[in-house]
């Protein structure tokens, strides 16, 4: 399988999709706990592991919220908005410098475990274009050339 990040250009906000409801249903809660965990012990070694609580105990109240919020966008029980309140998840990462390059380290971490789970090709393409549109809007900072 093919995952391809789109280029991200400073300005353009574009419209997200929410991924198939067949997520859930093929992974259920467990399933997408699982995947988010595994992102996130992937990027607590990678490039911009600064980005994430290096305490244990925070690392996982966050792979917690994470996978609260993709539940819910994924069809499953609205925990995100319920533990949370509404996602609002770029004010949520503003105290983050998120550059173009951290959501591609992001994503390929992504790409990693998407890789990894056996679903049908239509499913794991639909998060995939939910996850490289959404991570767009999260980029607050520009590296300078």
């Amino acid at each position: 399988m093919n995952f391809i990040i789109s280029k991200y250009i400073p300005g353009v906000s574009p419209g997200v999709t929410l991924p198939s409801k067949q997520m859930f249903v093929l992974l259920g809660e467990k399933g997408i706990r699982s995947m988010v965990s595994d992102h996130y012990d992937l990027l607590k070694n990678s490039r911009i592991k600064d980005l994430f609580p290096k305490n244990p105990v925070a690392l996982e109240k966050a792979k917690e919220h994470s996978a609260d919020f993709f539940i819910q966008i994924c069809g499953g029980p609205e925990y995100f908005n319920r533990n949370r309140g509404k996602p609002q998840l770029k004010r949520r990462h503003l105290p983050f410098k998120i550059t173009p390059k951290a959501r591609e380290e992001w994503l390929n971490c992504y790409i990693q475990v998407l890789k990894q789970l056996d679903l049908p090709e239509e499913v794991l393409f639909s998060f995939w274009n939910y996850l490289d549109t959404f991570s767009k809007w999260m980029v607050n900072t520009i590296e300078k050339e």
